[in-house]
């Protein structure tokens, strides 16, 4: 039996978090490739976060949030990001 794929709101939101994932690691001045080194997750793994391709784990979310040095609200929050 194929899983039922996610519904469209689900999709986009999931690019949502992406494009804040993105935001937060930009403000940051971090590359993909620091983010990966600091959290040991596959670039390409990554990537597809960012792009809102995949759906992270919770464990994934926390290691991206203490890779980039910001609470995990900030990955998901539709705000600008804080600083320290």
């Amino acid at each position: 039996m194929r899983p039922t794929p996610p519904a469209d709101r689900v999709i986009a939101r999931r690019r949502l978090v992406g494009q804040q994932i993105r935001r937060v690691r930009e403000t940051y001045n971090l590359s993909q490739l620091d983010v990966c080194g600091r959290s040991g997750i596959d670039v390409a793994t990554y990537s597809r976060i960012e792009q809102g391709h995949s759906s992270p784990k919770l464990d994934t979310l926390i290691r991206i949030a203490d890779a980039i040095g910001v609470r995990l609200a900030d990955l998901v929050d539709e705000r600008p990001p804080r600083r320290g």
